[in-house]
């Protein structure tokens, strides 16, 4: 009988941990309305790329690798183009066809926030899954301060993307003009 209240005290209490940390970081990331980071960006494992990103919420995103062609990401909150001096045109998409749509809006991952888990793939972080039209995303938040710190996707062809981000400086102040897609249009 103590064998089973034990039991039944310490579920109680690793479910009572696991709901305060889900609060925790949704009360976190509700307070960010924009974040500054550098990242690593690994593409199955063959390519890495790396850069600095500025994202602002909802659904805004402007990236600048470093590498030779001078590559560059940015969404408008509408459609996202990727320019480079490797490629003779830019790339544009509806961003609501990509999965940079669910990423980069906050209100989608704090409602997911509920299915946060921890990994054992992923020994440092809590993460939360989630499907979007054949592509899976995974959301990793840090242990310790309970920030965002990347995610990874995996779309119809299985290809895996992770992207970890780190010097993360929160709700700084971003000129608007950044992410005015024509500026980037060759």
């Amino acid at each position: 009988m103590i064998k089973v209240l034990f039991f039944f005290f310490l579920l109680i209490n690793l479910v009572s941990a696991n709901t305060s940390t889900k609060i925790e970081i949704t009360n976190n990331f509700k307070k960010i309305n924009s974040i500054k980071f550098k990242f690593i960006q690994k593409i199955d494992n063959n390519n890495t790329e790396k850069g600095e990103c500025i994202i602002l919420y909802p659904k805004k995103i402007f990236c600048e690798y470093d590498d030779i062609y001078n590559k560059i990401l940015v969404s408008n909150g509408k459609s996202l183009i990727i320019n480079s001096d490797k490629i003779k045109n830019y790339y544009r998409y509806p961003l609501e066809k990509t999965v940079l749509n669910l990423i980069l809006d906050k209100e989608f991952i704090i409602s997911k926030l509920n299915t946060l888990r921890d990994d054992i793939n992923y020994p440092f972080y809590y993460v939360f899954d989630t499907e979007y039209e054949n592509a899976s995303i995974k959301v990793f938040f840090d242990k310790e301060n309970l920030d965002l710190i990347g995610w990874q996707t995996i779309d119809i062809y299985q290809n895996i993307m992770q992207t970890f981000i780190s010097d993360i400086e929160k709700n700084i102040f971003i000129d608007k003009k950044v992410f005015v897609i024509q500026k980037y249009i060759n």
